[in-house]
Protein backbone atom coordinates (compact mmCIF):
# COMPACT_ATOMS: atom_id res chain seq x y z
CA UNK A 1 0.00 0.00 0.00
CA UNK A 2 1.64 3.24 -1.16
CA UNK A 3 0.13 5.26 1.66
CA UNK A 4 1.60 2.92 4.27
CA UNK A 5 5.04 3.43 2.79
CA UNK A 6 4.52 7.20 2.93
CA UNK A 7 3.48 7.01 6.57
CA UNK A 8 6.29 4.62 7.50
CA UNK A 9 8.95 6.84 6.03
CA UNK A 10 7.59 10.12 7.31
CA UNK A 11 5.92 9.66 10.71
CA UNK A 12 7.69 9.55 14.03
CA UNK A 13 6.25 11.36 17.02
CA UNK A 14 2.62 11.48 15.79
CA UNK A 15 2.29 7.71 16.22
CA UNK A 16 2.54 8.05 20.00
CA UNK A 17 0.85 10.25 22.57
CA UNK A 18 -2.71 11.60 22.24
CA UNK A 19 -2.52 12.05 18.46
CA UNK A 20 -1.75 8.36 17.95
CA UNK A 21 -4.22 7.37 20.66
CA UNK A 22 -7.14 9.07 18.95
CA UNK A 23 -6.28 7.36 15.68
CA UNK A 24 -5.49 4.04 17.38
CA UNK A 25 -7.82 1.80 15.37
CA UNK A 26 -6.88 3.33 12.04
CA UNK A 27 -3.17 3.31 12.86
CA UNK A 28 -3.51 -0.32 13.91
CA UNK A 29 -4.70 -1.19 10.43
CA UNK A 30 -1.75 0.68 8.94
CA UNK A 31 0.71 -1.04 11.27
CA UNK A 32 -0.70 -4.41 10.19
CA UNK A 33 0.51 -3.68 6.67
CA UNK A 34 4.01 -5.14 6.19
CA UNK A 35 5.16 -2.08 4.26
CA UNK A 36 4.70 0.18 7.31
CA UNK A 37 8.17 0.41 8.83
CA UNK A 38 7.68 2.25 12.09
CA UNK A 39 11.26 1.88 13.28
CA UNK A 40 12.61 3.50 10.15
CA UNK A 41 10.08 6.29 10.40
CA UNK A 42 10.90 7.01 14.03
CA UNK A 43 14.63 6.91 13.41
CA UNK A 44 14.32 9.26 10.49
CA UNK A 45 12.36 11.67 12.66
CA UNK A 46 15.03 12.03 15.36
CA UNK A 47 17.66 14.76 15.30
CA UNK A 48 20.94 15.13 17.14
CA UNK A 49 19.30 16.67 20.19
CA UNK A 50 16.87 13.76 20.55
CA UNK A 51 13.90 15.85 19.46
CA UNK A 52 11.95 14.41 16.57
CA UNK A 53 11.47 16.67 13.62
CA UNK A 54 8.15 17.06 11.86
CA UNK A 55 7.64 15.35 8.52
CA UNK A 56 4.67 15.41 6.18
CA UNK A 57 3.02 12.41 7.82
CA UNK A 58 3.22 13.86 11.33
CA UNK A 59 1.70 17.09 10.06
CA UNK A 60 -1.08 15.27 8.21
CA UNK A 61 -2.13 13.23 11.26
CA UNK A 62 -2.10 16.38 13.40
CA UNK A 63 -4.33 18.03 10.81
CA UNK A 64 -6.75 15.10 10.98
CA UNK A 65 -7.13 15.19 14.77
CA UNK A 66 -7.48 18.98 15.09
CA UNK A 67 -9.82 19.01 12.08
CA UNK A 68 -12.15 16.70 13.98
CA UNK A 69 -12.06 18.97 17.02
CA UNK A 70 -12.95 22.11 15.02
CA UNK A 71 -15.71 20.31 13.12
CA UNK A 72 -17.24 19.17 16.42
CA UNK A 73 -17.03 22.63 18.04
CA UNK A 74 -20.55 23.70 17.04
CA UNK A 75 -21.92 20.22 17.82
CA UNK A 76 -22.61 19.40 14.20
CA UNK A 77 -20.43 18.17 11.35
CA UNK A 78 -21.38 19.99 8.17
CA UNK A 79 -21.09 18.64 4.64
CA UNK A 80 -19.29 21.83 3.64
CA UNK A 81 -16.63 21.19 6.29
CA UNK A 82 -16.17 17.60 5.19
CA UNK A 83 -15.91 18.72 1.57
CA UNK A 84 -13.30 21.35 2.48
CA UNK A 85 -11.15 18.89 4.43
CA UNK A 86 -11.41 16.11 1.87
CA UNK A 87 -10.74 18.57 -0.94
CA UNK A 88 -7.68 19.86 0.89
CA UNK A 89 -6.40 16.32 1.37
CA UNK A 90 -6.93 15.46 -2.30
CA UNK A 91 -5.27 18.64 -3.56
CA UNK A 92 -2.27 18.32 -1.27
CA UNK A 93 -1.75 14.56 -1.01
CA UNK A 94 -3.38 13.00 -4.06
CA UNK A 95 -6.41 10.73 -4.32
CA UNK A 96 -5.00 7.57 -2.70
CA UNK A 97 -3.59 9.27 0.38
CA UNK A 98 -6.63 11.53 0.66
CA UNK A 99 -8.88 8.48 0.90
CA UNK A 100 -6.81 7.07 3.76
CA UNK A 101 -6.71 10.39 5.59
CA UNK A 102 -10.49 10.66 5.19
CA UNK A 103 -10.81 7.27 6.90
CA UNK A 104 -8.57 8.57 9.69
CA UNK A 105 -10.81 11.62 10.01
CA UNK A 106 -13.87 9.39 10.30
CA UNK A 107 -12.13 7.59 13.17
CA UNK A 108 -11.24 10.87 14.91
CA UNK A 109 -14.80 12.20 14.59
CA UNK A 110 -16.06 9.26 16.65
CA UNK A 111 -14.10 10.50 19.66
CA UNK A 112 -13.84 13.51 21.91
CA UNK A 113 -10.53 15.20 21.24
CA UNK A 114 -8.50 16.29 24.26
CA UNK A 115 -7.45 19.50 22.55
CA UNK A 116 -5.00 20.67 25.19
CA UNK A 117 -3.12 17.36 25.27
CA UNK A 118 -3.01 17.07 21.48
CA UNK A 119 -1.78 20.65 21.11
CA UNK A 120 0.83 20.08 23.81
CA UNK A 121 2.20 17.09 21.88
CA UNK A 122 2.24 19.09 18.65
CA UNK A 123 3.90 22.07 20.34
CA UNK A 124 6.66 19.85 21.72
CA UNK A 125 7.59 18.34 18.37
CA UNK A 126 6.47 20.70 15.63
CA UNK A 127 8.52 23.82 14.70
CA UNK A 128 6.81 27.19 15.04
CA UNK A 129 6.54 27.85 11.29
CA UNK A 130 4.62 24.61 10.79
CA UNK A 131 2.31 25.31 13.72
CA UNK A 132 1.42 28.61 12.05
CA UNK A 133 0.59 26.72 8.87
CA UNK A 134 -1.59 24.31 10.85
CA UNK A 135 -3.50 27.22 12.38
CA UNK A 136 -4.11 28.73 8.96
CA UNK A 137 -5.62 25.46 7.77
CA UNK A 138 -7.94 25.23 10.81
CA UNK A 139 -9.40 28.67 10.12
CA UNK A 140 -10.16 27.43 6.61
CA UNK A 141 -12.40 24.72 8.08
CA UNK A 142 -14.26 27.26 10.21
CA UNK A 143 -14.93 29.36 7.11
CA UNK A 144 -15.92 26.43 4.90
CA UNK A 145 -19.67 27.05 5.15
CA UNK A 146 -19.27 30.80 4.61
CA UNK A 147 -20.15 31.59 8.21
CA UNK A 148 -17.42 31.49 10.86
CA UNK A 149 -19.14 30.15 13.99
CA UNK A 150 -18.06 31.91 17.24
CA UNK A 151 -17.62 28.53 18.95
CA UNK A 152 -15.19 27.42 16.27
CA UNK A 153 -13.26 30.68 16.51
CA UNK A 154 -13.09 30.39 20.30
CA UNK A 155 -11.77 26.84 20.04
CA UNK A 156 -9.16 27.74 17.43
CA UNK A 157 -7.99 30.65 19.58
CA UNK A 158 -7.57 28.30 22.52
CA UNK A 159 -5.73 25.89 20.24
CA UNK A 160 -3.40 28.70 19.17
CA UNK A 161 -2.55 29.49 22.78
CA UNK A 162 -1.93 25.80 23.57
CA UNK A 163 0.23 25.53 20.44
CA UNK A 164 2.42 28.36 21.70
CA UNK A 165 1.30 30.84 19.04
CA UNK A 166 1.22 34.47 20.16
CA UNK A 167 -1.95 36.57 20.09
CA UNK A 168 -0.40 38.80 17.43
CA UNK A 169 0.44 35.89 15.16
CA UNK A 170 -2.98 34.37 15.72
CA UNK A 171 -4.81 37.64 14.99
CA UNK A 172 -2.71 38.17 11.86
CA UNK A 173 -3.64 34.73 10.51
CA UNK A 174 -7.28 35.02 11.58
CA UNK A 175 -7.98 38.45 10.04
CA UNK A 176 -8.34 37.36 6.37
CA UNK A 177 -10.95 34.78 7.35
CA UNK A 178 -13.29 37.45 8.74
CA UNK A 179 -13.13 39.80 5.77
CA UNK A 180 -12.10 39.94 2.14
CA UNK A 181 -10.33 43.18 3.04
CA UNK A 182 -8.75 42.59 6.46
CA UNK A 183 -7.13 45.42 8.37
CA UNK A 184 -3.58 45.47 6.94
CA UNK A 185 -2.14 46.67 10.23
CA UNK A 186 -3.57 43.63 12.01
CA UNK A 187 -2.07 41.36 9.36
CA UNK A 188 1.30 43.07 9.82
CA UNK A 189 0.95 42.82 13.61
CA UNK A 190 1.50 46.54 14.21
CA UNK A 191 -0.70 49.49 15.34
CA UNK A 192 -1.84 52.08 12.81
CA UNK A 193 0.35 54.59 14.68
CA UNK A 194 3.51 52.71 13.72
CA UNK A 195 6.21 54.67 11.91
CA UNK A 196 7.11 53.97 8.29
CA UNK A 197 10.31 52.41 9.55
CA UNK A 198 8.32 50.11 11.86
CA UNK A 199 6.07 49.12 8.94
CA UNK A 200 9.09 48.06 6.89
CA UNK A 201 10.58 46.15 9.83
CA UNK A 202 7.28 44.37 10.48
CA UNK A 203 7.01 43.32 6.85
CA UNK A 204 10.56 41.97 6.75
CA UNK A 205 10.01 40.06 9.99
CA UNK A 206 6.74 38.48 8.84
CA UNK A 207 8.02 37.79 5.33
CA UNK A 208 10.81 35.77 6.92
CA UNK A 209 8.48 34.07 9.43
CA UNK A 210 5.95 32.97 6.81
CA UNK A 211 8.34 32.28 3.96
CA UNK A 212 7.44 29.06 2.08
CA UNK A 213 10.98 27.76 2.50
CA UNK A 214 10.22 27.28 6.20
CA UNK A 215 8.04 24.27 5.35
CA UNK A 216 9.43 23.20 1.99
CA UNK A 217 11.11 20.17 3.58
CA UNK A 218 7.64 18.60 3.88
CA UNK A 219 6.95 18.95 0.17
CA UNK A 220 5.69 21.43 -2.40
CA UNK A 221 2.05 21.06 -1.31
CA UNK A 222 2.81 22.60 2.08
CA UNK A 223 5.02 25.24 0.50
CA UNK A 224 2.09 26.32 -1.68
CA UNK A 225 -0.12 26.70 1.39
CA UNK A 226 2.59 28.78 3.06
CA UNK A 227 2.89 30.85 -0.10
CA UNK A 228 -0.78 31.84 0.21
CA UNK A 229 -0.06 33.20 3.68
CA UNK A 230 3.10 34.91 2.44
CA UNK A 231 1.06 36.69 -0.22
CA UNK A 232 -1.42 37.94 2.42
CA UNK A 233 1.48 39.59 4.24
CA UNK A 234 2.74 41.12 0.99
CA UNK A 235 -0.71 42.46 0.13
CA UNK A 236 -1.07 44.02 3.58
CA UNK A 237 2.30 45.70 3.21
CA UNK A 238 1.47 47.06 -0.23
CA UNK A 239 -1.86 48.36 1.10
CA UNK A 240 -0.18 50.27 3.94
CA UNK A 241 2.46 51.63 1.58
CA UNK A 242 -0.26 52.92 -0.76
CA UNK A 243 -2.22 54.55 2.07
CA UNK A 244 0.90 56.29 3.36
CA UNK A 245 2.49 57.12 0.04
CA UNK A 246 5.56 55.09 0.99
CA UNK A 247 8.13 54.02 -1.56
Amino acid sequence: MAYSKWIGGAVGWALGGPVGGILGYWLGKMVADDSLNLEAGAAKGANARGRRTTHAGDFALSMVVLSAAVMQADQRVLKSELAYVKGFFKTNFGQAQAEQLSLALREALKQTVDVRSVCSQIRTHMPHAKRLLLLQYLYGIAQADGDVDPREVDLIRRMAAALGISDKDRASIEAPFHSDRPDPYTVLEIPSSATDSDVKKAYRRLALKFHPDKVRDMGEAYAKQAEARFLEVQEAYESVKKMRGMK
